[in-house]
This record gives C-alpha cells, structure tokens and sequence, in this order.
C-alpha cells in the first residue's frame, strides 16, 4: 500500500476593501466566479478607454506643448479639452467617486477619498479656468492621475483574481459525468450530483475521479499534479485513496465513493481560501489607517497653504493654485498600491511552494518564531510501519527472510503486515505460494510455503518456547521502541524483522535549518518516552515531551510560550487543533483531518515539513517588502508636500501641478517594481 500526500494545491487570496465601489457589482462571470473577475473586466477597459483620450488631452494641453516647443493652439481647443477631460472624469473617475461617497457615509475616510478628492480638485480647478479663473488648466493631469489609478487597480484586481481563479478552475475541471456499477456488475453514465457515498464507480484509463473515493478493485498510476503539485503520477491499488479531479493515466479502477461535492477536499479548500479573503492583514490595515490620515493632512495642508500664500499677499489665483497643487500631490496611490501589490505577489509565491496561508496576520508573525513545536505522528513521521533493520540467525539472507515473512502475511490486514509488504515491493522480491494460512491468536500467523512451515511471530512467543538467540539486537531495537517480528521455519529461529514509524528525510533536514536560523526544534507527542527519544535523536531535537495525553497539548503550547518564546505547532490530528488555536502561528499538515487544517493558520498542502522553512522566509521578505514600500509611499509624500505648499519658493523653487503629477506617478512606478522584485525569491 503506497500512502500519498492527500495535498493541495492552491492560491490563498488577498482581499481589499476598495471603498465600496464592488458592493453592487452584478456577476457576468460563470456560477460561483466571484465579482473580481469582472472588476479586472471593469478596470481594463476602463484603463484603455481612458488611454484613448488621454493622448488627445496631452496633445491639446498648453503646458505640454510648451514643454515639446510646438504650437497646435487653434480656435476653441480648450473647449474640447474641456469636453474630453468631463468624460475622463465622470467615466474613468466613477469607480473612485463611488467608493469615497461609500467611505464617508461610513465616515471612515480612506484611499478611495483620497483619490476622489485629487481628481475632483484638478477637475474643477481646470474646469474654472477655462471659464475665466487666472490660472493654468490642469486636465493633462488629470487624465494622468485618472490613468494611473485605473492602472493600478487593473494589477491589483487581476492578481486577487488569479488566485481566486486558480481556484475555480480546479473546481471547473471535476468531471460532470461518472461510469455508475450497478449490482449487476453493468455500468450507467450518470450525472455527478447523482451519485451518493457508498456508490462504486469505473474509473477508465484517461479519466477523471468524479469525487473523493477509496479504490476498492484495480491498480494505476494516478496523476495528481493540479491537486498536489507533485509532478510524477503516483502508483494506486486497493485500499488507497483518490481525490476527485485527479486522472487515471492507466488500467481501470472501481472506486467506492466517501465524500460528495460539497464535503470533498477540493471544495473544502476553496471554502477555506474564501473564508481567508476575510481576513485583513495588519498591514493592510496600517496602510488604510496611513490614507486616512493623508486625508485630513492634505485637507489641513492645502487650507494652511492657501491662507498662507494670501497673507504673503499673493493673488487669490496663486493661492488657488498652491493649494490644488498640495491637495493632487497628497493622492497617494503608491501607498494604495504599496500592500496589495506585495500581498499578491506573496500570495502567488506561497501557493508555488505548497502554503495555503488561511490568516494573514499570523502569516506576518511568522517572520518572529523562536520555537517550532512538532506533534511526531505524519508531522515528523510518516505514521506508517517501515522496516528499519532485519537480521537473519541462520544461513538466509536478508531478502529470503523478507520475501518468507512477506508471503505468509500477504493475508493480513496488520499494519506489521502492511509495513513489510511495502518493503518487499520496494525490493521488487518475488512472494511464494503459500497453503494453510492460520492467524494464532495474539501470537502472530503461520503458513505453508513448500512444505514447510513458517510463523511469523511476536517475541513473546519465542520467549514461550524458551529459545536461545544473540538478543544483543533485540534489545537494542526494543530500546529505540522499535516493533519486532521473528520468522520461524519448522519451528526454528531463522530471522528477526524490526519496524517502526519511518522518518520522514525532510524532517532532519528542516531540523538543520531551523538550528542554522535560531529556532529552537521541539517534540510533542502522546507516544512513549522510549520512541520518542529515539526519534527526537534521529533528528536533531532540541526538547521532548512525551506521552502528553491530547488534552494537555493546548497546556504544553501555553507553557512554552511563558518562557517568552513565539511560538509555531505544527500538527495533523483533531488531538492538536486546540494546540495550533493556542500556538502565535498554527500550521496544519495538509494530509491531516479537516478540523486540524480548520484551526490552523497556515496549512502545508503538500505534508512537508521542510515546507516551513518557507513559510518563515517567505514572511521575512513580504514583510521587508511591504516595510520599503510604506516608507517610499508615506516619505514621498512628507517630501512632497512642503514642496508643493512652497516651502522653498523664496528661493525660486516652486513644485507646479504638472510636476507633482509626475512625481506622484514615479513613486507609484517604483513601488509597483519593488512589488514584483519578491518574484525573485528563493526559499534560503
């Protein structure tokens, strides 16, 4: 039996509240698309529209003319400028006016504010001029500002909406139709929705698994790439499970079916990421409380800039135009664009390496862990027999005593049985025939194999028979709390086979690296002193608690956390859900239970652990990224500002409308470059 990561793979979603400017907005997308796919939509075109007109706008702007050293003023030039600069305003400015009128009735002024105000400034300031206010028009900029922002909600919608999309298109590549058996052996195509758990279907070679099921009949190699990310097909046979969506690539499979759409793991993973994009991150938070305040800076800016200039006894027009200057130049879409863009760029990089991230907050946290907490069962081991050792107390190699014990409990259920099937198939050793299979009782089973008989048997049973053996080994293995079985042909001691929870190779690797950054490796588990040591010293761990009963786990996490640690559980049983609750960062194993992944805050789709030495890189660097980019965003503005008020004007230095825009736009530039530089990480 080969046990397979039951993974996913997927996008955790960034979720933003632009104002309210989506509250309303219809979906024309297909059922279950949600409403950014058609802001993406919205947006786009809205930027391309815009574009069209702006180039005209520039063309017909006097200033820009001047700036080129040509001269295409004709008779009522300004009037067109005007008309197409209303369009540019109501048309591409709509969403930004929409979503400002929604945060103030909610009085809770913020980036969508912000920005109204820039363009309804520039907008009717120009407007005033071209009906005879002394002043220079400034529609070019506002055609600019206008595209700018719709640029930059276009990126940003689009990169909530490539993962909300990767999402669904998971969901859209389960198949509709299934091959039902009948209890008469005959099969019927019938709609998926139509099946019910229990029911057995035929999967044929070159199909999809309509739903989560248990192969009962068959063998395959099943490919589980869009689901797992795991590019090699897996092999499948009786017993193991499938997932709905994944491929048969070769022989037929009967799969009886555990889990319907609305319970199967795909879908419980698109709930999951949905109910992530509700959570907001607390630096998407500092960056709406930083627009908040822009607000009220540039209100209080350009209010003190106009008086300022009056008293100094400039002209009303001058005044006027410090303070329009001011108030653009406060529009800070650099820190609009400042989160989301480093939030969906993570977003995307955390799904390549397998992290569904389900709380951003705790994600951010990450970057702070001094201790891991690993619970040992499927976390550090892959909660499955293996043989670890065999040696033989006569003339019988190794794989003679394997390819004998192997062949008598191929009719087993035990997972002693299991754990030494998979290592004969692994040798590729060829099973004899067996007769006269007998189970004995708490002793272990017997068989026939050429006449001779064979037990595969416990050690209390050969300390019954009271026979002699070099047990130096025996001990040994029992000491590492190691399971052992001894083979018995003819009622002499031929072999001893010892099994135990196999280590997964990425733990110790994951311990090394967490010991190279400072964090501290800790082991919590419900199994014996005795295993525990002996895993704790295959590993490298740093502290062991064991044999803590499940309700203690919360307890543990708690205690180590009063030693001033921050600390990350990483688990996979309903027993840790109320230890990863408690822990500062909860990472399920995504091969686990629903309810472990349900209390988590990160889940490691593909059961790695080393997957976690990702998740504490990749928090770093977002969290750098978004630190650079707020600073850019907010220090232009504190740079601005002054400039634009007329700080330096004394001295001839006077920041023009025209200039600011320019500014406003590098700095929007820059932060959007920064954003993309996270695409080059690697996990260190």
């Amino acid at each position: 039996m080969i046990h397979t990561k039951n993974g996913q793979h997927n996008h955790n979603d960034h979720e933003k509240h632009h104002g309210s400017h989506d509250k309303d907005h219809s979906n024309h997308g297909h059922a279950g698309h949600d409403h950014h796919g058609d802001m993406v939509q919205e947006f786009r075109n809205k930027f391309f529209i815009i574009l069209i007109f702006t180039i005209p706008i520039m063309l017909l702007s006097p200033m820009i003319q001047n700036f080129m050293g040509v001269d295409w003023r004709f008779t009522g030039d300004i009037y067109i400028l005007a008309a197409l600069s209303t369009f540019v305003y109501f048309y591409g400015g709509w969403p930004f006016i929409k979503g400002a009128v929604d945060e103030l009735k909610d009085r809770e002024p913020g980036m969508m504010t912000l920005i109204a105000m820039a363009i309804s400034i520039a907008f009717f300031y120009s407007i005033a001029v071209v009906f005879g206010f002394d002043g220079e028009q400034i529609f070019w900029e506002l055609a600019t500002l206008v595209l700018i922002m719709l640029l930059g909600h276009w990126i940003e919608m689009r990169s909530i909406n490539n993962a909300s999309k990767a999402l669904e298109s998971l969901a859209s590549l389960m198949p509709d139709t299934a091959n039902r058996i009948s209890e008469d052996g005959s099969t019927e195509e019938v709609q998926v929705d139509e099946i019910k758990a229990g029911d057995h279907v035929m999967v044929k070679p070159g199909e999809k698994m309509p739903l989560d099921g248990k192969i009962i009949k068959g063998k395959s190699q099943v490919d589980e790439s869009m689901l797992t990310g795991e590019s090699v097909p897996v092999v499948k046979s009786a017993g193991d499970e499938v997932i709905g969506g994944s491929i048969n690539r070769e022989g037929s499979l009967t799969v009886e079916i555990e889990k319907l759409m609305d319970e199967s793991y795909l879908n419980q993973v698109i709930e999951m990421v949905k109910e992530s994009q509700k959570t907001k991150s607390r630096t998407q938070d500092i960056t709406n409380q930083a627009a908040k305040w822009l607000f009220y800076i540039a209100l209080a800016a350009g209010i003190i800039t106009f008086i300022v200039w009056l008293a100094m006894g400039s002209t009303v027009d001058t005044a006027i135009q410090r303070m329009v200057t001011v108030m653009v130049i406060t529009c800070p879409h650099a820190l609009g664009l400042a989160a989301p863009l480093v939030i969906s760029v993570s977003t995307a990089l955390s799904a390549k390496y397998g992290l569904l991230i389900r709380k951003r907050p705790q994600f951010e946290r990450a970057r702070n862990i001094d201790a891991v907490i690993f619970d040992k069962t499927g976390t550090l081991t892959e909660g499955t027999f293996g043989v670890t050792d065999i040696e033989s107390f006569s003339d019988m190699d190794e794989n003679t005593i394997l390819t004998h014990a192997a062949t008598v409990e191929n009719d087993s259920e035990h997972p002693i049985a299991t754990g030494i099937l998979d290592e004969a198939s692994e040798r590729n050793l060829e099973l004899h025939e067996l007769s006269d299979f007998n189970s004995i009782t708490g002793v272990g089973i017997e068989g026939t194999i050429d006449g001779r008989n064979v037990k595969v048997v416990s050690p209390g049973y050969v300390a019954q028979q009271n026979i002699d053996f070099d047990d130096a080994r025996f001990n040994e293995w029992s000491g590492q709390g190691k399971t052992v079985v001894f083979l018995m042909i003819d009622e002499e001691l031929s072999g001893a086979v010892a099994l135990a929870d196999k280590i997964k190779e990425s733990a110790k690797e994951t311990v090394a690296e967490l010991h190279k950054r400072n964090i501290r490796a800790i082991m919590l588990t419900g199994d014996n002193r005795k295993v525990a040591d002996y895993v704790a010293e295959q590993i490298g761990i740093d502290e062991v608690y064991a044999e803590v009963l499940p309700n203690q786990k919360a307890e543990k996490v708690a205690e180590i956390q009063e030693r001033g640690l921050v600390v990350a559980m990483t688990g996979d049983g309903i027993n840790d859900a109320p230890a990863l609750t408690r822990a500062d960062v909860g990472i399920a194993v995504g091969a686990g239970t629903d309810i472990a992944m349900d209390s988590a805050d990160i889940v490691l789709v593909d059961s790695n652990p080393k997957d976690i030495l990702a998740i504490f890189s990749l928090s770093k660097r977002t969290y750098n990224k978004l630190v650079q980019n707020l600073i850019w965003a907010t220090g232009y503005n504190i740079f601005a500002i002054p400039l634009a008020a007329g700080v330096l004007a004394p001295w001839g230095i006077i920041l023009s409308p025209a200039v600011g825009a320019i500014l406003m736009s590098l700095s929007t530039i820059i932060v959007a470059i920064n954003a993309q530089l996270l695409h080059r990480f690697e996990v260190e």
